[in-house]
């Protein structure tokens, strides 16, 4: 393969190579897919390429490290086992599996200045990634609704099966499939964007075809999700806090320190889950705003995209793949037993087995009960 070269200009801005534009070094075979829009940048610095590519490998080691211990762990911990946490599984295998897809070719990519996979590995990358992140966003509102049904709910809710759990999944799946093989069955198509080393849904194009996918994309895989997350945690904040409230005012007029039983022990626990959940949802459309708005600014033809904020968007999205395992390394109260048992190495900070806290809770049961008879 044909090498190319240029003198770099360390720095945070643009330089022009000899050859001066950006889609200056693409492949023959890949001409007909680049937009004339990119013809007007010069070519990015090469620092910035090396900048790039440190941070991709920086966070795909991350993920797959961390999504793998993740997948381990669940999957091991006859404790971990349950309905809920498979979809837990389901979030960690999508974030695995989008950074090992993309990172290794994104890599290469920036090696080269270009793309240099072809079309058809131009659709595979877009197609793939497409697919993992709408399967991580789904899953992650799956979660949300499983904990408004275990705390809003409570009784009253349908209790998580294996066999529901499983047809949430397949509904996951199903959603990413739709979205992601449409483009490569004709509405819609992926193409390479920013600075040419990475691929994705085609938001230049003024075609309705293009634009209506887009369009339906960002509802179904951005806006209803995070409409029903937002929707689960507004009431989940609202009945723990409920729930806070009336243990307090029981507390206080029976002139005792806390009312706190082994149910509401569970019910803490649950609590601290939601909040678990909580901060990876944040964390991930935290990730995935920034290209969300490059998608729209294209759709929209608002002005400022360029070579350098589109494929760091692209870039910054995919980290949200690798924070998931952090929050429940740090925050998930099982999930830290289990990997102190099986990888010690990995857990930071003391570690609350759940013993002592339900000792408590008895202990302090038993002494309201003994009170309020006396």
């Amino acid at each position: 393969m044909e090498s190319y070269g240029g003198a770099p200009i360390i720095g945070p801005h643009f330089s022009a190579l000899a050859n001066g534009s950006v889609t200056d070094k693409v492949t023959p075979d890949m001409a007909h897919l680049i937009h004339p829009y990119w013809n007007q940048f010069p070519a990015m610095d090469p620092m910035w390429n090396k900048i790039l590519t440190t941070y991709m490998i920086m966070i795909g080691c991350i993920s797959w490290c961390g999504n793998g211990v993740v997948i381990y762990i669940f999957s091991t911990t006859k404790s971990l086992r349950t309905p809920a946490n498979l979809l837990v599984i389901n979030l960690a295998l999508s974030d695995f599996g989008m950074m090992v897809v993309n990172t290794p070719m994104m890599g290469i990519n920036l090696y080269f200045q270009t793309w240099i996979w072809g079309p058809g590995g131009c659709d595979a990358y877009a197609a793939l990634g497409s697919a993992f992140g709408c399967s991580s966003i789904w899953s992650m509102c799956m979660i949300s609704l499983d904990r408004y049904n275990v705390i809003v709910l409570g009784m009253a809710g349908r209790p998580m099966t294996i066999k529901l759990a499983l047809m949430k999944i397949a509904f996951i799946w199903a959603m990413g499939s739709v979205w992601t093989l449409s483009p490569i069955f004709g509405w819609s198509r992926y193409v390479p964007e920013g600075n040419l080393t990475s691929c994705g849904i085609d938001y230049l194009e003024r075609n309705w075809n293009y634009r209506s996918y887009l369009i339906f994309y960002t509802i179904f895989v951005y806006y209803i999700p995070l409409f029903l997350i937002c929707y689960s945690y507004w009431f989940i904040i609202a009945a723990v806090s409920a729930h806070e409230k009336a243990m307090r005012e029981q507390a206080k007029k029976m002139n005792v320190k806390s009312l706190r039983s082994s149910e509401d022990a569970d019910k803490s626990a649950e609590g601290k889950l939601a909040k678990v959940a909580l901060v990876t949802i944040t964390l991930w459309f935290v990730a995935w705003t920034p290209y969300t708005i490059i998608n729209m600014a294209g759709l929209f033809k608002f002005e400022g995209l360029t070579p350098l904020n589109t494929i760091w968007g692209a870039c910054f999205a995919k980290s949200a793949a690798c924070y998931n395992p952090i929050v429940y390394g740090i925050s998930h109260p099982k999930y830290r037993v289990a990997l102190k048992e099986k990888c010690p190495c990995c857990v930071f900070g003391k570690v609350d087995d759940g013993k002592g806290a339900a000792s408590d809770s008895t202990s302090q049961a038993t002494t309201n009960e003994a009170e309020s008879k006396a």
